[in-house]
């Protein structure tokens, strides 16, 4: 599927029913997961197994199946996200839908290793979640290969050292505009654009 089709399939999807803000949920939109899955199949990182933690609405994951991925397993711990995540799996009309689990993503519920983990962790930005993205990058570097990432802007020197300290290596880092729409009351824009960063890691 080429990379704009993909866009079209991706934005279509429905995002979090009634998201809660200490989980950062925020849809991926589907600019970004076209990115970052495109991206994936050039490198042939679809070839193998595919985790998405902290899946939400499942977009990156249901976007690796469009992009070929043959299996795919979402993991996500809010319930009512799955059921959201399902509901966009069955608009797509797959043959091979993702496994969706709902679980911890610092402690995975089934083994995973050697696979290409996709993810937007949450970027921190409220008091009460600060590092929240930290526990991902550990699972990342414990079951991935090769990792694609969505961060804050402003990442990079962290995620240099955190990715040194772990065996990996950062291959790609690029910027991103990523749409954030009205979803919290503290909200006082309908739609905001704000910087972030994307990163494929070999570990």
């Amino acid at each position: 599927m080429r990379r704009s089709q993909l866009e079209r399939e991706l934005s279509q999807l429905a995002g979090f029913d009634a998201p809660t803000a200490s989980l950062e949920q925020y849809r991926t939109p589907g600019d970004v997961a076209a990115h970052l899955c495109h991206l994936a199949t050039l490198y042939d990182d679809l070839d193998r197994p595919v985790v998405d933690l902290g899946c939400g609405t499942g977009v990156l994951a249901l976007g690796t199946v469009l992009a070929g991925a043959r299996s795919v397993l979402g993991i996500e711990r809010d319930r009512d996200a799955l059921v959201v995540a399902q509901r966009n799996e069955r608009q797509l009309l797959l043959t091979s839908p993702p496994q969706w689990i709902q679980g911890d993503v610092s402690s995975p519920p089934i083994d995973c290793d050697g696979v290409t983990v996709v993810m937007n962790p949450p970027f921190g930005a409220q008091k009460t979640n600060v590092h929240a993205d930290r526990p991902f990058l550990r699972t990342a570097a414990d079951i991935g290969a090769v990792s694609y990432s969505i961060h804050n802007a402003g990442s990079k020197e962290f995620l240099t050292a955190f990715v040194g300290e772990h065996g990996g290596t950062i291959t790609h880092a690029f910027s991103l505009a990523f749409d954030v729409t009205h979803s919290f009351e503290f909200h006082t824009e309908g739609r905001r654009t704000i910087d972030a960063e994307a990163y494929r890691i070999e570990w």
